[in-house]
């Protein structure tokens, strides 16, 4: 007998939508496996390192549970936050540059002679997938002791101004800006790491960086560049603008590798003098460059030095193609692939500069590139 039209159109629009659900599951798949990473080796103290301290007792695990699966993750981590023996590592998670992040922290593992008293700290858009970003690093690193913080990107976004890259308008790229709001008050010095660098050398001696008596952040600084041409002409030409450098010896140094005295930064309220000249920004265009221009606003001739090997930067070539350029002279601790160029992509396109292959051996991605092909 057959089957009446409006049976089959029903049957039809079932099997359309069936269809329709099987094509988005696979999508949704697709998304979620675009980047499998290998588990990475475990290291250990080494026998001089003392144990980080646990301060918390168990009570105190049992305060008020978040919305998501990530307060239990984080109270297992809690009664070593506080320690005062752990080195603390802040850095931004996002999709976009994970795989660059996973290289960047076995990197800090694997040449810490300590590495069981690293503590890292991300923080990831309060609209990014945060379970998926935890569990992709807990597969790859099951014993790393971590947070994830939520970053409300609403803080910046009605700050930002367009910059000469979009990139650099991300408003997860003004996270670090805010790490002391968003990190435990007991965490009272951080060491910031954006996500295109690795290090090959003890990061424990980079967070013992003297802050002096007044500093609130260390940085490599590079008082040969030319720093006039981080501000535009507005800028220069007012001046109730330019004195702010007055008596500041105002040197140049890269906000992707920052020693931070958290402390110091909450009790001198530099989220909000930061958030000021942004403000101030968007009604006189005082600059081009995204984050790095407030920091040097604030900070630049106030900051205590750290040795150039700590930040080789620049490895990604300028903000327009990205081109290579060599090391800089001078022993290396960190490399730092700043700039538009990053060596995932390059290795991916079969492009890949020569230093690139300083990276390769900390992709931790599932089929990474290979030289030899």
């Amino acid at each position: 007998m057959p089957k009446p039209p409006f049976l089959l159109f029903l049957i039809f629009v079932s099997c359309l939508f069936s269809s329709f659900i099987a094509s988005t599951a696979t999508i949704n798949a697709t998304t979620t496996l675009s980047q499998q990473f290998k588990e990475a080796p475990e290291f250990y103290n080494s026998p001089d390192c003392s144990s980080i301290t646990n301060y918390l007792e168990e009570d105190d695990a049992e305060e008020e549970e978040e919305d998501d699966e990530s307060s239990r993750h984080n109270i297992n981590h809690k009664n070593n936050v506080c320690s005062d023996r752990a080195v603390h590592v802040a850095m931004t998670l996002d999709t976009q540059y994970i795989r660059g992040s996973m290289a960047a922290i076995l990197s800090v593992l694997q040449h810490c002679s300590c590495p069981e008293n690293i503590f890292f700290h991300f923080v990831a858009s309060a609209s990014a997938n945060t379970s998926l970003l935890r569990a992709t690093l807990a597969h790859s690193f099951p014993y790393l002791k971590f947070q994830v913080y939520r970053f409300d990107d609403s803080h910046v976004s009605g700050l930002i101004s367009t910059s000469i890259r979009s990139a650099l308008d991300c408003p997860l790229n003004y996270a670090r800006s805010y790490l002391a709001n968003l990190l435990p008050l007991c965490v009272r010095k951080v060491v910031y790491l954006d996500s295109d660098l690795i290090l090959v050398d003890d990061i424990a001696k980079l967070a013992a960086t003297p802050l002096g008596e007044s500093s609130v952040l260390a940085a490599p600084e590079y008082c040969n560049a030319n720093f006039t041409s981080y501000f535009t002409p507005t800028f220069w030409s007012n001046p109730s603008l330019s004195l702010t450098f007055a008596n500041r010896k105002a040197c140049y140094f890269n906000t992707g590798v920052m020693v931070i005295d958290l402390d110091r930064w909450r009790a001198g309220e530099y989220t909000r003098r930061i958030e000021e000249w942004m403000e101030l920004q968007k009604r006189m265009r005082l600059y081009e460059l995204g984050s790095l221009p407030p920091f040097l606003l604030v900070f630049a001739g106030n900051i205590a030095p750290v040795n150039h090997r700590w930040n080789q930067h620049g490895l990604g070539g300028d903000n327009f193609r990205g081109l290579c350029r060599d090391l800089h002279p001078g022993p290396v601790s960190l490399l730092h692939w700043s700039g538009k160029g990053k060596p995932w992509a390059r290795l991916d396109a079969n492009r890949p500069c020569p230093l690139d292959a300083l990276w390769a051996p900390y992709d931790l991605l599932q089929t990474p590139f290979s030289l030899d092909s």
